[in-house]
Formats: C-alpha cells, structure tokens, sequence
C-alpha cells in the first residue's frame, strides 16, 4: 500500500508538488526572491515565458547591455532597435538526448527552463541603429550602444572650496 507524505523531508523536497509544506515554501522563497532580487523572481515565472537577466552599464561615450543567455544558440537570438526600444527575443531549445541503452529515462526533477523569451527596454537616447554592436560568446550577449555625440558627457573638474 502506498502512503502519502504530508511533512516536508529534511533532507530537499516532497516528491509529491501537491505537498502544502513544499507549495508554500517555494511561494515564498519567490516573494523573498522578489523583494531582495530586485523586483522579480530569480526563478522563471511558471508561464513560459522566461526574461534573461541583464546588466545596464554605462561610460560618457556608451551604454552597455550584457545578458545571460546559457544553453542558447546565436542562430535562435534576434537584437531590434525601434526608436527608443532595445528587444532580444530568442528561443532556448530543450536538449534531448536518447541513449540506445536506455531509451525509456525517468526524470526525477527538471528544474532547467526552455521556452521563447524576450526583454525590452528603453533606451534613454536617440541612437543610430547603424551603428548599434552586438556580440554573442559563451552564452553571454553583448550589446554595445554609441551614445550621440551631443549626449556624450565631457568630464570637467570642479573647483571644490572651503566651507565657511
């Protein structure tokens, strides 16, 4: 006879998703993701629909987009500029492997996320798209984004005086 398990074990997670204990603990692992991981969940959202993380850097002649992108392929990446919108679509593929010796494998978790994705972000210039660099390399997109010549800061010192 089989029984179900209603505690959590100590050592990872129910087998069962349904468990209470499990559901409720992964809820707020997400909420607490969410508030100290800067406003979303560091796990994918359950919709599909996963948002590559980026960094947004920035120097007086240029913006920087960097974005992880592990397991995905150059060929499944598209990099728009329309106006002032910056998107990367792209589409991470499940990988599936057959093996002759066991045709029939049993997952025991899949927890690696595959599905199409997109992000976009403003950006605070009028750039020329012509210009516009991206470069992909072990799994990581690099978008480089010429700011305008009249929008490029000049570094100018600033006398700094004696408070009365």
């Amino acid at each position: 006879m089989k029984t179900e398990q209603w505690l959590p074990t100590l050592w990872g997670d129910s087998a069962d998703p349904r468990d209470p204990f499990n559901l409720m603990r992964r809820q707020m692992d997400n909420m607490l993701d969410t508030v100290w991981g800067g406003g979303r969940p560091a796990k994918p959202v359950a919709s599909g629909m996963l948002s590559p993380r980026v960094d947004v850097s920035e120097t007086d002649k240029e913006l920087r987009v960097t974005a992880e992108l592990p397991g995905v392929e150059q060929k499944d990446l598209t990099v728009t500029l329309t106006g002032d919108v910056l998107t990367i679509k792209g589409e991470k593929r499940s990988e599936t492997e057959t093996k002759p010796s066991d045709p029939q494998a049993t997952y025991h978790r899949i927890e690696r996320s595959y599905g199409s994705f997109q992000r976009t972000m403003s950006v605070p210039y009028d750039i020329d798209p012509a210009k516009v660099d991206a470069k992909f390399k072990d799994g990581v997109l690099t978008i480089t984004l010429p700011k305008p010549v009249d929008v490029q800061r000049q570094a100018k010192k600033i006398e700094i005086k004696t408070a009365a």
